[in-house]
């Protein structure tokens, strides 16, 4: 037998791709999530965590062009290439901005770059410092480029654009590690909660009532606070919170599923609980569950970028752009406010596309359009 065209499926794609909005952001979200598995691809910046300093070009605004001097270190890094193309290079090499350079009588001169009005230092660079065997005359060609700052650079004079693209990578993992552990507490207590009801329904209500009852924000400090500041504490954390809306919704769905005839039938079948809870009734209530997931995202994403806005969330030198808000929030006043501008943005963009989805989800799955 074929399938049937009209299913509720193909029904609900359909009108999911007549919104124009949901498809925008959904379409946005994939680029976005192509981006974080590739980011030190993208990155000008393609060492560990985009953790180059020069400090003699903090602060510069988006576009940002300056002559940039590469020493190459001596001692090399044994690296896999799966490891530099997923979590960056190992760079040990010396880099430093100049303004001018020139050689002369066989030696290498440069001068430091230098915003004001002092000139840079003009000192001379040893030809020992360059693999052996280089020539002064190739130097030049070799080891010194221009190189530009597409959203300029940060109060350390980091590439801003670099730490942005690896900074996604906090945001979009706590959204997903945090919509996974709410999934899988929330629908698991939820399913007992509604199906069992009597003591069983009690007991867990009482729980998600008492941690809906703390503020969201406190528990998260609370619990990180327990399991110590770090990358995937933070997403334990988060997750931890979330999963009471899940487990509602789960229980209210199961509640008015459970007395419906097929689950009758399984019953007078002699299927398990089990099987009725996992094969019958789960797949049928899951179109709100995925709209709240799409809605939790976007809430774990303001959640982490609000607790490294506290200095408790991904911690330095790792980029998170609620850590880039932090640092620059002062410039807002001092004439540079791109710099905290860029990340809020960044953060803005994401959680609404994220929302957008959601919105356009609930349209398509709704039975009674």
């Amino acid at each position: 037998m074929s399938k049937n065209s009209n299913s509720l499926t193909r029904l609900a794609l359909q009108k999911f791709k007549k919104n124009f909005w949901g498809v925008l952001s959904f379409s946005f979200i994939v680029i976005c999530a192509f981006i974080v598995i590739f980011a030190y691809v993208f990155a000008p910046d393609d060492t560990k965590n985009a953790n180059q300093m020069h400090l003699s070009i903090h602060s510069k605004k988006p576009g940002f062009s300056v002559q940039m001097l590469t020493i190459p270190s001596k001692e090399k890094e044994e690296q896999s290439f799966v490891d530099a193309l997923f979590f960056g290079k190992e760079n040990t090499a010396i880099e430093t901005p100049i303004s001018t350079y020139r050689v002369d009588d066989n030696k290498l001169f440069v001068t430091e770059y230098s915003d004001g009005a002092i000139e840079g230092i003009e000192k001379e660079i040893l030809l020992n410092s360059f693999p052996e065997g280089t020539e002064v005359a190739k130097i030049p060609t070799q080891f010194i480029q221009q190189k530009t700052f597409r959203l300029g650079t940060d109060k350390y004079g980091r590439d801003v654009l670099s730490r942005m693209l690896i900074g996604m990578r906090i945001s979009f993992t706590i959204g997903f590690v945090a919509v996974f552990i709410s999934l899988l507490i929330g629908i698991s207590l939820g399913a007992l909660a509604g199906y069992f009801e009597g003591r069983v329904d009690a007991a867990i209500m009482w729980i998600i009532n008492v941690t809906w009852s703390i503020p969201t924000l406190l528990l998260v400090i609370a619990i990180t606070l327990t399991l110590g500041k770090g990358f995937w504490q933070v997403f334990v954390a988060v997750g931890l919170t979330m999963w009471v809306e899940v487990a509602r919704i789960v229980r209210g769905q199961v509640l008015s599923v459970k007395r419906m005839q097929y689950v009758t039938a399984a019953r007078a079948l002699g299927y398990h609980d089990f099987r009725i809870i996992t094969k019958h009734i789960l797949p049928n209530i899951m179109a709100p569950v995925i709209v709240i997931s799409a809605a939790n995202f976007a809430a774990a994403i303001l959640i982490e970028s609000g607790l490294s806005f506290l200095g408790i969330g991904a911690q330095p030198p790792m980029p998170s752009w609620g850590a880039m808000i932090k640092d620059h929030y002062s410039y807002i006043i001092l004439g540079k406010p791109y710099l905290a501008i860029i990340p809020g943005i960044a953060i803005m963009s994401l959680v609404m596309a994220f929302m957008l989805v959601g919105n356009a989800l609930r349209d398509a799955l709704d039975v009674k359009n």
